[in-house]
Parts: C-alpha cells; sequence; structure tokens
C-alpha cells in the first residue's frame, strides 16, 4: 500500500489557531483549569497535548499537568500488528482519580484508539470524567464514540487518509488529506 498525498487541509497557523480556539474551549467547559490533566495518545497525540498545554498556559497561566499514553496493547487489533508492535511509553505523572482528564488524539475515525484509551486510563484509576479532544473528525465511527472538543471535522471516504504532521515527528506542522493505493 503508498499513500498519495491530495491536499494540504491545514497549515501550521490553522492548527495553532484550531489549538487555541480548543483551549478556550476547555476552559469554558470546565469553568478553568483545576483538576485538569491532559493525556496524548502516542505519539501525535502527545505533542498536541503539549501544544494544547501551551495555549491554555498563555490564557489561564496555570501549568497542567500532561501525560502519554500508549494503546498498543489494549488494541482490538493487536494480532493484525504483526509480531514486534511498535510499544512507546505510557506516562502518567499524576493520580488519575477524581481528575478532569481531557483526552487528546489527532484523529478521530472508527472510535476504536479511543476505546483502548478509556480502557488503559480506567486500569490506572477513577476519573471524575474524560473528555475528548481531537484535532481532525473524520466521521465513520464504529463505536459510540464522540469528541467534546474538535479542531475540524473533515468528511472523507474510506480511501481516504488522514495525516497530521508534527514537528517532533516530521519536521513541519499541518494536516494533509490522501488516498491509499496499492503498491
Amino acid at each position: 500500500m503508498n499513500f498519495s498525498e491530495k491536499a494540504v487541509i491545514m497549515n501550521a497557523k490553522e492548527m495553532n489557531r484550531a489549538l487555541e480556539r480548543m483551549a478556550h474551549e476547555i476552559i469554558e467547559a470546565n469553568k478553568g483549569v483545576d483538576n485538569l490533566v491532559l493525556l496524548g495518545v502516542q505519539r501525535r497525540g502527545v505533542s498536541l497535548a503539549r501544544m494544547l498545554a501551551e495555549a491554555l498556559r498563555r490564557v489561564e497561566n496555570i501549568d497542567v499537568p500532561q501525560g502519554a499514553l500508549d494503546i498498543t496493547f489494549y488494541r482490538d487489533d493487536l494480532s493484525k500488528l504483526g509480531p514486534s508492535p511498535k510499544v512507546s511509553s505510557t506516562e502518567m505523572p499524576f493520580d488519575v482519580n477524581e481528575k478532569i482528564i481531557i483526552l487528546v488524539d489527532d484523529v478521530l475515525y472508527t472510535g476504536r484508539t479511543v476505546r483502548a484509551a478509556l480502557d488503559v486510563i480506567m486500569d490506572w484509576g477513577r476519573p471524575q470524567a474524560i473528555r475528548l479532544a481531537v484535532l481532525i473528525d473524520r466521521g465513520h465511527r464504529e463505536l459510540p464514540i464522540r469528541p467534546d472538543f474538535v479542531g475540524k471535522n473533515v468528511p472523507t471516504s474510506q480511501r481516504e487518509i488522514i495525516k497530521v504532521k508534527v514537528e517532533e515527528f516530521d519536521g513541519k506542522l499541518e494536516v494533509i488529506v490522501g488516498e491509499v493505493g496499492e503498491a
């Protein structure tokens, strides 16, 4: 399978603007940032959570604790990943009990990644609430999961793929849409 890029749907400025807006929505919905923690889904969700934390700090002048979730062993398609799946780390430098968790991911598609992330969080404790923040919601849900905070809704076909690029891994900040074709 190969990926054929069709268009840039968000540039760096648009991504930053969306994250800034999402930060304001999070503050408004939670009446501030007290008791909030951010958990990014490995890999790009962690980078976006870091950017969201910076936006929250600019508005509220408070550092919101951040963590990272690796959902690899909680996936319902683990057997399809091959004999040596890439595993990242889960880092929760705070107690999740009674916290309001903002779960951050790059793209919401079927909802299966979010379901796996919820399982990881519940294994660590019992939060007061879990809210979902995604940069892109592309539709095609298979599970009854919806985001609370969305950067951009992008209707796609099943053949299309959305790729979020971040400085840390890709050397640039943008969102692209493309199609999968046979190699």
